[in-house]
């Protein structure tokens, strides 16, 4: 299972550094998301690159990564559901961003769950 949890960690981590630094190069929102302003925007850019770095803290610092990790995933997954109630309060009626921002969150929330009780990382 430890090794499940580390693979998630580090392609969540991918995951969210690429989208953080598509939101930094590309500042504009895709269109459901409009309704978040500018300075949201590039404020979870910068909050997400702080989670890529939880995400992988604990490959270099077990104790500090204990609570950074799942911290961290869950962050990732309330931005998820967040861009995910957005995208529906817009009223648009494509849904495939949906679905992939609840796949993502439920990683995340699986990662979260896994590092807080399944298998979290020893004590210090």
């Amino acid at each position: 299972m430890n090794i499940l949890l580390w693979i998630l960690q580090v392609l969540l981590a991918l995951h969210t550094g690429m989208g953080a630094v598509w939101k930094f190069s590309n500042s504009e929102q895709a269109a459901s998301l409009q309704a978040l302003p500018h300075g949201v925007w590039m404020g979870l850019s910068v909050l997400e690159l702080a989670c890529v770095v939880g995400l992988l803290l604990p490959a270099l610092h077990k104790p500090l990564g204990r609570r950074t990790a799942p911290i961290a995933a869950s962050f990732i997954a309330a931005e998820m559901l967040l861009f995910t109630g957005v995208h529906l309060a817009s009223g648009a009626t494509e849904y495939g961003s949906v679905i992939y921002w609840l796949v993502v969150a439920g990683l995340c929330a699986f990662v979260a769950w896994g590092r807080f009780a399944l298998r979290p990382f020893p004590s210090p």
